[in-house]
């Protein structure tokens, strides 16, 4: 993985791609104490930043493989990505996901033609022997959510546009806080600046009780989560940090952020409210951390990740009941 990677996915994704804005609001400003701006990655395609890297993967493909199929897991946003990006290339797109995902996230990956599989993940049930069997099955090519060189790819063209958009607006340095599961977007977020932003420092941000990013970085070392659900969070909920995600985070990331569902939750309201934007509780995670753990941040300037908007309505209505008074 390098900066050629990045910028040959940005010739692939061009014309495909929405280049999201960067927003900002005084009032979250005088919330965190100082500059905030949000890639509002929940206006992507698909309403997260999942199809860069899905498009980047399935375009670098040949033809044949193609033809022959993709399969993919993913708790639903992965999985839309992969099933947009396979219907333009008018490619077969089988998706594992779990069974207690997001309705909106399954209904919405179904609709895009993508054939679902559902396993239970509570029950212990283990995705990757499910893909491997259908993946030698029906000769499909797997494309990981976060362990693919060429979705890291495509995920490091939004670092491509921070850098971009920081410079039009004058920022040379900030802190980037970077929603992250497995650490694919936060590693080719990180790749990105570190080429066209040098005074930009990425640092991950996760749910509490799912931060094994954060405490893998800490550690110098890989490291598992003790349960793999039970957090709003889902979107960024991972076993551990990637193979190909954790060496280039460890060179190149500041220490992980770790909120609380009820922070994701008051980040959705204070977003919906101040910038007029839907985030989902794992899409927040990154706002959440600029708004409510400040003294972890000594940056004069953040620029955070707001990485996905398929949020269920009942899961959406209780963030605004909940934390619509205080926004």
């Amino acid at each position: 993985m390098n900066i050629d990677a990045i910028r040959a996915a940005e010739q692939r994704l061009k014309g495909h791609v929405r280049r999201t804005p960067l927003l900002c609001s005084p009032n979250l400003d005088a919330i965190a104490g100082c500059r905030v701006f949000v890639k509002a990655e929940c206006l992507q395609h698909t309403g997260s930043f999942k199809y860069r890297g899905a498009l980047s993967a399935i375009s670098a493909l040949d033809a044949d493989a193609r033809k022959r199929g993709i399969i993919a897991f993913s708790s639903g946003n992965h999985a839309q990505g992969i099933a947009l990006a396979a219907r333009q290339f008018d490619a077969p797109a089988v998706i594992i996901m779990p069974q207690d995902a997001p309705s909106t996230k399954i209904e919405n990956t179904r609709t895009l033609g993508a054939e679902i599989v559902l396993y239970d993940r509570v029950g212990g049930e283990d995705r990757d022997a499910i893909g491997a069997e259908l993946s030698a099955k029906r000769n499909l090519t797997l494309i990981k959510p976060f362990d693919n060189a060429q979705v890291i790819a495509g995920q490091g063209t939004a670092g491509l546009e921070i850098a971009a958009q920081a410079q039009a607006r004058g920022i040379d340095d900030a802190d980037v806080i970077v929603c992250c599961g497995g650490g694919g977007f936060a590693s080719g977020i990180a790749l990105a600046l570190e080429a066209d932003a040098p005074g930009f420092r990425v640092r991950p941000a996760e749910p509490a009780g799912f931060d094994d990013m954060a405490r893998s970085l800490k550690a110098g070392a890989r490291l598992h989560n003790a349960q793999t659900s039970g957090s709003l969070c889902d979107a960024i909920i991972t076993p551990t940090p990637g193979v190909l995600t954790f060496p280039i985070l460890q060179r190149l990331a500041g220490p992980g952020l770790v909120v609380s569902d009820e922070e994701a939750l008051h980040a959705m309201a204070l977003a919906f409210a101040h910038l007029k934007v839907v985030a989902e509780p794992g899409g927040a995670v990154a706002l959440a951390s600029a708004l409510f753990h400040t003294s972890e941040i000594d940056a004069d300037t953040v620029i955070v990740t707001i990485s996905g908007g398929n949020v269920d309505a009942d899961v959406f209505q209780m963030a605004l009941k909940r934390c619509g008074d205080s926004a």
